[in-house]
């Protein structure tokens, strides 16, 4: 993506972050002629969303992903659990989901289906469900339905909140900062803000994370507010 049209991108998503509800939130009211990475990396880390870990961690991954791509099914299956047990269960780093639905409206009808599941509490357990289905009709309405019945959520809020236009704008918005911060494909990770594409091994995020905890930089405006 060329600068101009980065520019064009980070243009439309200051205007779309500035009317979304969540982002209002992060700012209790406060009120911003212009919107700057730092603010955008600060919706994303301490807006309402799926989260794992301590809020007083060193370290906060943003994670993006669609429920469609393989390479985010590799991670899910290969390396998140071994972050989970050595990072997050320990407290060192705060893990936050966002939906980065860029693989056509399957993907985005997933995302919307999570953050359906998100609702009644159950997110990560559908995430779960999500990447361990490979079939070709995972992402159709009903087989997304039979998840949320499996997860014994409320069937008909489900429905309801799925059958109905339900986290469109949050999906489409969130999908637009990642794009415009960089995330070109999926997976995608801010690390502390900092940029990392793709499903590296676990030895990779390894590296980099024993890196930051031994040389913890003070807290950025981008960290979760105490």
């Amino acid at each position: 993506m060329g600068s101009a049209c980065r520019r064009v991108v980070f243009r439309a998503v200051v205007s779309a972050v500035a009317a979304l509800a969540w982002a209002g939130a992060v700012w209790a009211g406060e009120q911003k002629e212009a919107w700057t990475r730092v603010d955008l990396l600060a919706a994303l880390e301490r807006g309402p969303g799926p989260t794992k870990g301590s809020a007083d961690a060193s370290v906060t991954i943003v994670y993006f992903t669609d429920f469609q791509c393989g390479y985010c099914r590799k991670f899910v299956k290969d390396t998140l659990p071994k972050i989970d047990e050595q990072y997050i269960r320990t407290n060192k780093v705060r893990l936050v989901f966002r939906h980065m639905a860029i693989l056509g409206e399957s993907s985005t009808q997933a995302a919307r289906a999570s953050s359906c599941a998100s609702d009644q509490g159950k997110f990560w357990e559908y995430h779960d469900a999500l990447f361990a289905n490979t079939s070709p009709l995972a992402f159709s309405a009903a087989r997304l339905k039979r998840h949320a019945s499996e997860l014994r959520l409320d069937e008909k809020a489900f429905a309801s909140c799925l059958d109905g236009a339900a986290h469109a704008q949050r999906v489409e918005t969130e999908t637009l900062i990642g794009r415009a911060l960089g995330a070109t494909g999926t997976p995608a990770f801010l690390i502390n803000g900092q940029l990392l594409l793709g499903a590296y091994p676990f030895e990779v995020f390894q590296k980099g994370l024993d890196g930051m905890l031994a040389s913890p930089s003070p807290k950025s405006p981008a960290q979760p507010r105490k």
